[in-house]
Order: structure tokens, then sequence, then C-alpha cells
């Protein structure tokens, strides 16, 4: 419980209203997209820069934890306040600082929505590569904690690579200026990846700079079916290989295609046991012989049907039989467990049959689905944490399907991060050794552990 002296102090440094500490309003602010949640003891909303550091060192003065908050879409429990303490929202840091075309970056606070910075930027002929598929709601800053990157990474890469400045407040209250306006530069250690995908457990980002990229002339989206898992994912390695790279490469899994079926009305091949979203861009001259050698390539004796959109409204179509696969899932395993798991390329179809194997063994239906190109796959457990006895299959079910990952050389998450949901499976990827450098790392940044404890690390 937070000491009256503490609170009185809160009272004096935050104005009434930019501080809750009812319990009833607080509620709201315990959660996020995994349905986890804790009851934070208070929460503050953010103004500028110089106010956090200000808390900051209130709250390590008196041992108070802060978790930091976007909009709350991240699906691991990371901004859930376990150990209690205070939320900082960054719903009123929401101001877009700078666009500077001239130099392609934009500067923003981290509470900006990756689609404000994306509407930003257009109106330049720009974009932010990172594009999650929350990105009508998610913030900058969850961007940046989790290092979420969505189906574009696999041309433009992750937000690790989309990021040149930030500014941030360490645990200690310090503020630290990391990276370069330039996209080159190597001068000191490279602090700006450090901090992205930490999850609020090393500072409090309180301003972005961002590398924007030119929209391209133009685009050609394929949907492309195949008899069976291998199938596709031969292809996958063979479009990969090709001299143009895609700007997303999206898999759907056979149980997948059949919710879509069963849940839309999209017309799709009633044999198909996968299929791929295709889509590549660039100027007009560049896409005809890129299409060309993309088609080339996905076509091979499971191929059973391409199609390629003529217009924006096809485009749509192709993609909204895609987005049809979330509302589906929802509909049928409303608290499914939802992993993000990664794996070379080439060892997609071992993945795939593993999981199949694991869905046999263990009476869980398993739909896999994501961003193939880099081989990041979406695996959905269709189960209710409310039964008891569901629970504990779909617990060991989930560890031998993150052992499965590990034995095929991948890592257990590309996007989600690790919060809670994940941080117990933490030691089964990284040694002893890594783990006390990364523990020493937090302890020079948040040397009381104040800034989001309790997550990303086995206890």
């Amino acid at each position: 419980m937070m000491q009256k002296e503490f609170l009185a102090q809160l009272k004096q440094l935050i104005h009434v209203d930019d501080r809750i500490t009812e319990a009833s309003q607080c509620w709201s602010y315990g959660y996020d997209n995994s349905r986890l949640h804790a009851l934070p003891e208070a929460v503050i909303f953010a103004r500028n820069h110089q106010q956090i550091v200000k808390l900051v060192k209130l709250c390590r003065k008196y041992r108070v934890a802060v978790i930091s908050r976007g909009a709350g879409t991240g699906t691991t429990g990371a901004t859930v306040p376990s150990n209690g303490g205070i939320i900082l929202s960054f719903e009123h840091m929401n101001k877009i600082l700078e666009i500077d075309p001239a130099n392609r970056l934009i500067s923003a606070e981290p509470g900006v929505t990756n689609q404000q910075i994306q509407e930003a930027a257009k109106l330049h002929g720009f974009f932010w590569a990172p594009d999650p598929t929350s990105s009508k709601v998610c913030t900058i800053g969850g961007n940046l904690a989790y290092n979420s990157a969505g189906p574009r990474a696999v041309k433009y890469g992750t937000t690790r690579d989309n990021v040149l400045q930030l500014t941030l407040v360490t645990g200690k209250g310090d503020t630290l200026h990391t990276g370069v306006k330039t996209t080159k530069g190597v001068v000191g250690y490279d602090l700006t990846r450090l901090l992205i995908g930490s999850e609020g457990t090393l500072g409090i980002i309180t301003q972005a700079t961002l590398k924007l990229l030119p929209i391209a002339a133009d685009k050609r989206t394929l949907q492309i079916s195949y008899d069976s898992i291998h199938s596709a994912a031969q292809a996958v390695s063979s479009i990969m290989a090709q001299p143009v790279t895609p700007c997303a490469l999206e898999f759907i899994d056979k149980n997948a295609i059949e919710m879509i079926r069963e849940y839309s009305s999209a017309q799709l091949p009633r044999n198909a046991g996968a299929m791929l979203m295709v889509e590549i861009d660039g100027s007009k001259k560049a896409l005809v012989e890129g299409l060309e050698s993309i088609i080339s390539a996905a076509k091979n004796n499971g191929c059973l049907e391409i199609k390629q959109a003529q217009s924006e409204q096809e485009i749509k179509a192709l993609w909204d039989t895609r987005k049809a696969l979330s509302p589906a899932l929802r509909k049928i395993a409303p608290k499914k467990i939802n992993e993000d798991v990664v794996v070379p390329v080439s060892r997609i179809p071992e993945l795939i049959d593993g999981l199949d194997t694991l869905s046999q063994k263990y009476g869980i239906p398993i739909v896999n689905f994501g961003h193939a190109g880099n081989g990041n796959i979406h695996v959905n457990l269709l189960t209710d944490p409310e039964d008891a006895q569901l629970l504990i299959k779909a617990t060991d079910c989930l560890e031998e399907v993150f052992q499965l990952v590990l034995d095929l050389e991948g890592t257990l998450s590309g996007e989600h991060g690790i919060g809670l949901v994940k941080k117990e499976y933490v030691s089964k990827e990284l040694d002893e050794v890594s783990l006390n450098y990364m523990k020493a790392i937090k302890q020079q940044f948040d040397p009381d552990n104040i800034l989001n404890p309790g997550k990303s690390f086995p206890d």
C-alpha cells in the first residue's frame, strides 16, 4: 500500500485533473489485451517530460512501481500492474512535434497512435514501416515497448530498424537521449535498439524520432491457395529468393481457412491446405517484372489458385479475407491463448506439422497464421482458461509448443513481447550468462526496480 506521505507529495506534484486514486476509477487501467488484470493504486496522466522526471524521483524515494501504458492493446500482460503501484498513462502526451520531409523523419510523443503517424507522414508522401494489426488505436510508445512491426517488416524491417532517436527517463530519474538523426552513427553503444522491446523496464520514453520511407508509386496484391502447408512453405522460400522482396507475405493454415469460410462470405478453394497473401510495391515499371517473378516462384505442383487484385476494391476484398480471421477466432474462443513464435522460414512446415501433432495429442484445436516472410507465426490455442482441467492441458500443450519452436532454432516471441504471460519460459531460450548480463543492465538503468517490475524475466 502507498504511504500517506507519498500520496500527499503525489497530490502536490500532479494536478487533480491528471491523477486518479479511487479504486473504482483506477480499475479500467489495470488490464491489457491479455485479459489479465490487477488493480493499480493510482493512475497518472503524463503531460510532459519534466513532470515524469519528478514523478520517477518521487516513486524511487518511496519504492513505488511505475508502469507505462499506451492504449492497452498488448497481449502479454506487460502493462498489468501485477506488483501494484502507479499506471502512467500517455493518452495526453499525444502530439506530433516535428515533421522533416527533407531528412525523412518525424518526431512525436509516445501517446500518438500509429495511424496518426501514418496520416501525418502520408501528407508529405511518406510512411512509417511498422504497421501492427491494431495500428488504428495502438500508440507508438507501445510499438516501441514491444518492437511491434506487423506484415511490412519482411521488407522494411522491425520497429528497431525504423527509430532514430529516443528521449527517456530512467529508473534513477535521469534524462537520457539516445541515437542520432542521421541513418548512420556508431558513436557509443546503440542504446536506442536496446530500449526498443524492453517493455518499459529500463526507461520511460517521452519522445521518439522515427525514420520515414517514401510511399511506393504502386502495388500488386495476390491471394494464392495451395493443397498443403508444405507446398505453401516451398513457395515462401522461392518467393523470398526473388530479387523483389514482398512488402507483405502472410500465411494462413488449413484450420484458419475453414474458419474464414465459415464466418465470412469469402470464396476459397474447398481443398486448400494453406493460403498466402502476397503484396509487392514499387514503381509501375518495376512491378511488371516483379509480379512475373513472384507468380513464377509461387507456382509449384501444390498451387491450386492465384487471384490477383485488379483494383483498390479487389485489394480490399482480398485483405478482408485475411482480416475475417480474428473476428472469427474471437467468436469461437474469446479467451484463446495467442502466441507469436518465430522459426526459420524453411522450417515452417515442421512447425505446423508439430503443432498439428500437439493439437491431436491434447485435443485442443490450434489455428495458425502470420508473417510467413520472416517465419513469424501466430499460434492460437482455442481453449477456455476458466475450465480448470482444460487449462492444465493447455498449459502443458503450450510448454511443448515452445519446446518445439526452440528445437527448430526459433524464438518464443516475434513482436508480442514477454510481459507476464511468457516470462517463466524465457529461461528455456536464454542461458544463465545471458540472463545475468540482462539483469545487470536492468540494475544500471533502474537500480530500485520501480520500472514495470515483475515483467520480462523469470521470477
